[in-house]
């Protein structure tokens, strides 16, 4: 069985943080959306690169992509088709932005539930030391890279071949 690449929107795929420049970052195009939790009278702007999707689906081949964002399911609607993605199941959170134990992220604990002891990958621009250290002790044993991404930049190309290698070194283990 493949392990799960759990992978966040608003930071790695959205670099939100970048959304104030007047030109977006080189490949990314702005993308006006309405998810259900958007509760602005204005369309929430979105900078998406096509080339995330294509690096996406190469990596489709060593993982089971599952999206771990608070657009839960509407990435499918307002994600998945700008970056050519089919579509993926998702993390229902069973409650978004609550307490979460020894100073992590309030996503952690549900990201580790939800892996179930497969071996995973999670891309996330608020995954922190504190995460990590929750993991390794909470996650039952399980293989885990937690990946942290620049919400001004989203994955770049080091990141693409850091979870390529650690999925193909899962292989060489097993």
């Amino acid at each position: 069985m493949k392990p799960l690449l759990l992978i966040d929107v608003d930071g790695p795929l959205n670099p939100y943080a970048a959304l104030d420049r007047r030109v977006p970052p080189e490949g990314f195009t702005r993308h006006l959306t309405r998810p259900t939790g958007w509760t602005s009278g204005r369309p929430l702007p979105v900078l998406l690169d096509p080339r995330h999707g294509e690096e996406l689906r190469a990596l489709g081949s060593r993982y089971e992509l599952v999206w771990a964002t608070t657009w839960k399911g509407e990435a499918n609607e307002w994600i998945g088709p700008r970056l050519g993605l089919p579509e993926l199941p998702f993390i229902d959170w069973p409650e978004m932005h609550g307490s979460a134990p020894a100073g992590t992220y309030w996503k952690t604990r549900y990201v580790v539930e939800y892996a179930a002891g497969r071996p995973f990958a999670w891309v996330d621009d608020e995954i922190t030391d504190h995460d990590r250290a929750w993991v390794t002790e909470h996650g039952g044993g399980v293989a885990a890279l937690l990946r942290w991404t620049d919400p001004r930049v989203g994955l770049e190309r080091a990141d693409f071949e850091a979870l390529a290698a650690w999925a193909d070194g899962l292989g060489a283990r097993g």
